[in-house]
């Protein structure tokens, strides 16, 4: 067996989730090796930590590839000073046994000095969509996220990525940064998945107390608004207002709840016929973000009435 492949963690009794890959060399070298049998590769890079909506993208890259690798690291580079990294979980063993029945190849959990070597001084700078929202409000983030993913794909060379649309701004950047560096991949949006009350699957929900959990349905309340009033023909500053609304009832200290244009995250004209929804807010020290692309609307439909 090479030296940086072992089996996915026998003596845990977990089912094999595949071989877990250590090194962006050795990473390298089965990935290309199944491409060049003509072998489809996909890829779906996490953070760990992984619940449904991790399943979600792997089902997808399985169902469209002869081979998937999944990628677990915790990335340093895109947290801020006052931010979670160190509470960040780390659950690799629960992560194996949750991917043991989807049929993923390998396992890329690299150890932090193998991703940034001692030394390592060179970052992607990203602006365009990163510039905005969460860009203003956790400087360095996406050129953090930026530089890892293009690091995790220079490892796992696949033919296609897989993100998830819940980081709606953050499948922009990458897509952005795979496009402007000329990075042969293809990057697949697939649809978020929440939990019954409508709240978004994210490895933080877990930070959430038994009293704020109720509460953040409250950011899917939001989209809701935003989408019933866009529906109507509503302009994007009052929907902006009304979504306010039960993010303030519910306690959400609010961060944004935007109506921008999906591609750029820029502002609308009010005779914009395609618009995503954002939201970000704090219960407690918890953060959580949430979006929804919405409808195109009908050609002329502003204000609620048809514009003749």
């Amino acid at each position: 067996m090479h030296p940086s492949t072992r089996p996915a963690a026998p003596d845990r009794g977990i089912r094999a989730a595949g071989v877990v890959v250590t090194t962006a060399a050795r990473m390298r070298q089965l990935v290309a090796a199944a491409r060049a049998a003509g072998r489809r590769v996909g890829f779906v890079p996490t953070m760990g930590a992984l619940h449904a909506g991790h399943a979600s993208l792997v089902s997808r890259a399985v169902s469209e590839c002869d081979d998937v690798a999944v990628s677990i690291f915790v990335n340093p580079t895109q947290f801020g000073p006052q931010e979670d990294f160190a509470r960040y979980p780390r659950t690799l063993a629960a992560d194996l046994e949750l991917l043991a029945p989807h049929g993923v190849r390998w396992v890329y959990a690299p150890e932090v000095a193998e991703v940034y070597p001692p030394g390592d001084a060179t970052r992607i700078v990203v602006g365009g969509p990163a510039a905005r929202f969460e860009g203003e409000r956790r400087p360095g983030h996406f050129d953090g996220v930026a530089t890892v993913v293009c690091r995790l794909f220079l490892a796992v060379p696949a033919d296609a990525a897989y993100f998830g649309a819940k980081d709606w701004q953050q499948t922009l950047v990458v897509k952005r940064m795979t496009r402007d560096l000329g990075l042969p991949i293809e990057i697949v949006v697939c649809p978020t998945v929440r939990e019954p009350d409508g709240l978004a699957l994210s490895s933080r929900n877990a930070y959430l107390s038994a009293v704020e959990r109720p509460r953040a349905a409250a950011l899917r309340a939001a989209l809701a608004v935003a989408e019933t009033l866009w529906a109507a023909g509503a302009a994007p500053a009052a929907i902006e207002v009304a979504m306010r609304e039960p993010l303030l009832s519910h306690g959400v200290e609010i961060d944004y709840a935007a109506i921008v244009h999906p591609d750029t995250l820029e502002p609308l004209a009010e005779t914009a016929r395609r618009a995503v929804a954002l939201v970000a807010g704090r219960l407690g020290a918890t953060r959580l973000i949430d979006n929804v692309e919405l409808p195109v609307r009908e050609p002329g439909l502003v204000h609620g009435a048809a514009v003749v």
